[in-house]
């Protein structure tokens, strides 16, 4: 009818082996972000939280505001 001759077993199987190949691909990929995104045992996510850490660049840049906020205030 479609000029087509896959029935529809056929495409089904073509379309589970293609699961199959992207798996076997991506798994890989997956297990290195999963070991490498670990730190100390823990999941990068579990770091500390924003603002608890010291930082020079941080330091630099909050005195910078400083600075601004100051030009701008006295004009």
């Amino acid at each position: 009818m479609f000029g087509s001759s896959l029935m529809v077993g056929d495409i089904l199987l073509v379309s589970f082996f293609m699961w199959i190949v992207a798996i076997c691909a991506f798994a890989p990929l997956g297990y290195f972000i999963y070991m490498y995104s670990m730190k100390s045992g823990e999941p990068f996510g579990d770091t500390e939280p924003h603002g608890d850490s010291e930082s020079k660049v941080l330091d630099l840049a909050e005195q910078l505001i400083h600075k601004v906020k100051d030009m701008l205030g006295k004009k």
